[in-house]
């Protein structure tokens, strides 16, 4: 017979110790067990340290921590070689010890049935290596994605069931300025009294609540404004339609219009994945909070990380709430701070804690340090922006001539890209070399534009924006009036 309490000790042990690099708080998030998980992370406190190991200890170890199970035909050849394994993790460096495969892994997560989301598909990729780094090539079989590239997976396999082709295109703010443009032409409304930048960050919003045109063309009654928006709401999901295509708000709305439309669709992703985490949850908004709680009702297993001190996307529709009120939408949920920073000082961290002490509406905590106490915050209250430079400048060269500094140890931020110009101006003065981060994104550059259009309109022949932007380019004179008459001909015969 084994030792059934020896066997659980020696095993809650090694994972303990397999995880000794974590700090008790970062520790007691990663191993987590079932069950809703709330991880408030402070700015600088290894916040995606937290999820990779903890994706790695579901993929490894399951969720055996601090539980009763033990494997069906334990052997006391496996018992003796646990306790060897133990005897190993007391010895020294934990870090070396390999864990057989196999050993504490019977109830591990299959990679497939993992879900992470972030935010960035910059996030999403240094997630997906760092994991890759801690349990090898299978974590290649993972979603980690962001919210839009993960709908995008679910809508090439299922857009047939809401009347679009799996060769769906994804237009940008160019392409939906253009549409915009032609729905405010043939309804013939004035442009200057609805500038197409204006009704599609307007119409986003609307999109962001996952109300659909006529949803909204009821909540409009009586509002002259919100009617009118809601014609030209109306009027551009249908030329997106007969386009074929999909803005970026749509990803995630008719992903959910899917699921709600084709509960057995939605079903199918809610058995295959057993545990979804998501990353910067304060910046959700409603439709990807509506997601996220769909695809995790089944097993309830949804970990989420966030800092309501840090939700500054109220703007484009992030919703505080969504983090504030987790506890109460998901029962039992358990939830760890993580307060101890490792990016800042300590007068920067009482600073910052000072400050956010005044938020009305957040779940308290306040973020330390075991680093160094650090210099005092410098403020300098300049009377122009000239004076403002002329300081930002002279502190440099002092710090470049007497601490052995480099230019490139210096970052300076502005909020406005007007601002740089009489920054530059004196780092000229003062031969300060510098250089300026932003302009054209590469996929914003007119000619990589049209060369994506002629692909957009060879794999979909139906994307009329991509069409009209490369079918007299170059020049092959097709004129403004022969492509309105073509327009309002393909109009009139669908």
């Amino acid at each position: 017979m084994v030792d059934v309490d020896k066997f659980i000790e020696l095993r809650d042990y090694i994972i303990e110790k397999h995880y000794a690099h974590l700090n008790s708080k970062q520790r007691e998030a990663v191993l987590h067990g079932k069950g809703p998980l709330l991880i408030l992370a402070g700015a600088g406190s290894g916040k995606t340290t937290v999820m990779v190991n903890r994706i790695a200890y579901l993929i490894k170890f399951g969720d055996i921590y601090s539980t009763d199970y033990i494997p069906e035909n334990l052997t006391k050849e496996q018992f003796q070689e646990i306790e060897d394994l133990a005897k190993l993790y007391r010895g020294g460096d934990s870090s070396q010890i390999d864990i057989p495969d196999g050993l504490l892994s019977d109830r591990g997560v299959n990679p497939l049935n993992i879900l992470a989301i972030t935010f960035t598909n910059k996030a999403a990729n240094e997630m997906l290596e760092r994991v890759s780094n801690l349990i090898g090539h299978t974590a290649q079989n993972m979603w980690i994605r962001t919210f839009h590239s993960a709908c995008v997976l679910i809508l090439r396999r299922f857009a047939g069931e809401l009347g679009y082709r799996s060769n769906f295109v994804i237009y940008d703010t160019s392409d939906q300025q253009e549409l915009i443009k032609e729905c405010l032409k043939e309804l013939n409304i004035n442009e200057k009294n609805f500038p197409p930048r204006d009704v599609l960050s307007y119409i986003g919003r609307i999109k962001d609540r996952l109300l659909s045109p006529k949803e909204f063309e009821i909540e409009a009654n009586g509002n002259y404004r919100d009617e009118q928006i809601a014609k030209i709401y109306t009027k551009y999901q249908d030329k997106l339609k007969s386009n074929n295509a999909f803005d970026f708000d749509d990803l995630i709305g008719k992903t959910v219009e899917l699921f709600r439309l084709k509960p057995q669709i939605l079903e199918y992703y809610q058995r295959r994945f057993h545990h979804v985490l998501v990353d910067e949850y304060q910046d959700t908004n409603y439709a990807q909070y509506t997601l996220i709680k769909l695809l995790s009702g089944h097993h309830k297993n949804i970990c989420v990380v966030g800092d309501d001190d840090q939700s500054i996307y109220g703007w484009r529709g992030a919703d505080i709430k969504n983090i504030l009120d987790f506890e109460r939408e998901f029962k039992d949920t358990k939830v760890v701070k993580l307060e101890e920073n490792y990016r800042s000082t300590q007068t920067i961290l009482e600073a910052a804690n000072q400050v956010i002490c005044h938020n009305t509406y957040r779940k308290s905590k306040e973020l330390w340090t075991r680093g160094q106490k650090g210099d005092k915050i410098c403020l300098y209250e300049a009377s122009s922006e000239w004076e403002e430079a002329e300081f930002i400048c002279s502190q440099i060269q002092s710090s470049i001539i007497d601490d052995n500094l480099r230019p490139g140890d210096f970052a300076v931020l502005y909020r406005l890209n007007t601002q740089s110009r009489v920054i530059e101006e004196t780092l000229i003065k003062y031969a300060i070399p510098y250089r300026i981060y932003g302009g054209y994104r590469f996929y914003d550059r007119k000619e990589i534009k049209d060369i994506i259009s002629y692909l957009r309109v060879i794999a979909n022949p139906a994307d009329d924006i991509s069409l009209r932007r490369i079918i007299n380019t170059p020049r092959r004179g097709i004129g403004a009036v022969t492509l309105d008459r073509l327009e309002a001909l393909a109009e009139d015969e669908g």
